[in-house]
């Protein structure tokens, strides 16, 4: 199918490999070729990075978080808690630190990314629970780390998106840390696939209808029966109400539109504070691959002014 790309992305889309999920082992290793060709990060001398072994949920093994912290520290810090994509099965930390990094710098907040355990190997509830138990260790350190409790958003694209989306719910559910915002950044939410866009999308760039229904039968796992938790895709939530403000993102071109705009229409008829930003002529993921570009870069932008609004507006008590 031929896609109304925006011109500066028709390179890029071109040149993008074809990235097939049906071996998971060879994706991974694909992925990874992948990112051994790219440039490398290269954090702003102005922040610290640090890896850390945190506990991670009752019975299961810790977790690894990624705590990027501005050198000058104006403490307490609002904090975001960041989860990467990568359908559920792929990703990890270090191949997603030019977001993190950029909201640490630009806005001087703590930025903690958390290192999830992937599926098919660790199907759900592992990753969402990897990254409640994750949140519950930022929020309950807030003091060694030089964060604001009152202001700490949670976040993450694609996969991550999903899961933020997720562990809104479950901090809302279990009275867990509070939140001042939701950043829902092409996010997955729902399992059932039967949008339009995700039917439509069969050969998109990055992410098609292939490729979500081989990722979500490895997140539900073998045994999965139907009954989906909202937990693992949100979009089956009854009540959304309660939730924090959101800020959710969509591409035009992109399999998961229409649940991204789905939710957003939801949790507005939720009473939820919630701003959607749709950009036309994009692609999944294409805010990240399209680096240097002007639609690019705008949405880097809207990104970044949403999260410094959320963390100037009057503090809520934390839980």
């Amino acid at each position: 199918m031929a896609y109304n790309y925006d011109p500066e992305l028709v390179p890029v889309a071109a040149a993008f490999p074809v990235l097939d999920v049906s071996d998971i082992h060879a994706a991974r290793e694909a992925f990874f070729t992948l990112r051994q060709q790219l440039p490398p990060f290269v954090p702003p001398d102005s922040l610290l990075i640090e890896k850390r072994a945190v506990p991670g949920p009752p019975g299961a093994p810790d977790i690894g978080v990624c705590v990027i912290t501005p050198r000058e520290l104006s403490a307490p810090a609002p904090a975001l808690y960041w989860i990467h994509g990568g359908g559920f099965i792929l990703g990890d930390v270090d191949a997603d630190m030019e977001a993190p990094a950029h909201i640490a710098a630009a806005l001087g907040a703590v930025v903690v990314s958390v290192e999830y355990r992937l599926a098919p190997e660790h199907p759900f509830p592992a990753p969402a629970e990897d990254c409640y138990a994750g949140l519950t260790w930022l929020a309950g350190n807030a003091g060694e780390l030089g964060i604001d409790r009152a202001r700490i958003a949670i976040g993450g694209v694609s996969a991550g998106g999903g899961l933020a989306a997720a562990v809104a719910l479950m901090a809302r559910d279990r009275r867990g840390p509070a939140l001042c915002l939701q950043v829902l950044d092409i996010p997955d939410l729902d399992d059932r696939l039967v949008t339009p866009s995700m039917r439509a999308y069969t050969d998109t760039p990055v992410w098609d209808y292939p490729s979500a229904v081989l990722s979500w039968q490895a997140y539900l796992g073998a045994g999965h029966d139907g009954d989906t938790s909202p937990y693992a895709a949100p979009a089956r939530a009854a009540d959304l109400s309660g939730l924090p403000p959101a800020y959710v993102v969509t591409c035009e071109f992109d399999p998961l539109r229409d649940e991204g705009i789905e939710y957003a229409q939801r949790l507005m008829q939720a009473g939820v504070p919630t701003e959607l930003h749709h950009y036309p002529g994009t692609f999944h993921g294409s805010g990240a691959a399209g680096l240097g570009t002007a639609i690019s870069t705008r949405m880097i932008d809207d990104r970044a002014a949403a999260i410094a609004r959320a963390f100037a507006r009057p503090s809520v008590s934390p839980a």
